[in-house]
């Protein structure tokens, strides 16, 4: 059962990249070729050097086409309860949290609902 759910998330983000991939400004987390990911999370990153649309763009235009996304997650020492907390950071978290967008890629995903995923975001 574990095993059908990790195949399928693969297969997802498989899909995500050949769809997606050749767009300007948008980059996918690199693989590990030392170990194989369970692709559990798909997301992707907005460049803004490259490309004017924004998470926030982003999320809206997912959203008229009734696809539900959100942020990626806050860094946890820019969370209030752990502002007093010391933190080790190299800049790379708060990148992450400004550019990048999770796409759907649950194991229960269906293939039409992500090309429908992949289409909103060439129009975007």
């Amino acid at each position: 059962m574990l095993a059908h759910r990790i195949d399928r998330r693969r297969a997802i983000n498989d899909r995500y990249r050949d769809q997606l991939g050749y767009l300007p400004g948008i980059a996918f987390a690199p693989r590990d070729v030392g170990g194989t990911s369970n692709c559990w999370l798909t997301c992707i990153e907005l460049d803004p050097a490259v490309t004017d649309v924004s998470p926030s763009k982003l999320m809206v235009a997912l959203a008229g086409e009734n696809i539900e996304s959100r942020r990626l997650w806050k860094p946890m020492h820019l969370q209030p309860v752990f502002a007093s907390r010391r933190a080790f950071i190299t800049g790379e978290s708060e990148r992450l949290f400004a550019r990048g967008v999770p796409l759907p890629s649950g194991s229960a995903l269906q293939d039409a609902e992500s090309d429908r995923t992949s289409k909103a975001l060439n129009i975007a």
